[in-house]
């Protein structure tokens, strides 16, 4: 199959206007549908990674279009139905690159708040959209069969942007803002 030019196409198409879209098998469904809620969330984690992308040093550029292209597939998976999405290196490649993170910082021993300096806060909005956007996740396999690794994928993302965070902020010499919460 060949794709078409979007060179001519335009770029609304009015047939969103009462509240549906369609999924890629071309099947219509209200944008309220959990898949649509879910390939949202994917997107605007999609768009915060490249947010951050704007922030940090060339040398991370590789991993988070690596990121960014996995969170694609994902989606595609979800709007197709598809078992796609991310695989076993994929989870492999974040596990390392958070243990290259972490080798490198000191572990906060505690809670910290997000912030820092502006690479640091924003992998840390970062962080929470990609778990919101595991739970939704989590919701459409209740009722549409996901690959597995989508999920466990997504909550090691979240990981590797809270370790992304204190690395950044390490070596920016930001100190982190540690929170000490008394159990009773």
């Amino acid at each position: 199959t060949t794709c078409k030019s979007s060179i001519n196409m335009k770029y609304y198409t009015k047939t969103g206007d009462h509240g549906t879209t369609s999924l890629a098998s071309g099947k219509r469904v209200p944008k309220t549908d959990i898949r649509i809620s879910a390939c949202g969330d994917l997107d605007e984690l999609n768009a915060h990674i490249g947010l951050l992308h704007t922030f940090t040093a060339s040398n991370l550029a590789p991993q988070l279009i690596s990121i960014q292209t996995c969170l694609f597939h994902i989606g595609t998976s979800i709007s197709a139905s598809t078992t796609g999405g991310a695989t076993t290196d994929d989870v492999a490649m974040l596990e390392h690159e958070i243990d290259n993170l972490q080798a490198q910082t000191t572990p906060p021993g505690t809670f910290v708040l997000p912030g820092g300096c502006k690479a640091a806060a924003q992998a840390h909005v970062c962080r929470a959209v990609c778990r919101r956007a595991e739970r939704s996740l989590l919701y459409v396999d209740k009722s549409h069969a996901l690959n597995p690794l989508n999920t466990q994928y997504l909550n090691r993302l979240s990981d590797y942007f809270f370790a992304l965070a204190l690395y950044l902020n390490f070596i920016e010499g930001v100190a982190e803002k540690k929170l000490y919460i008394a159990c009773k």
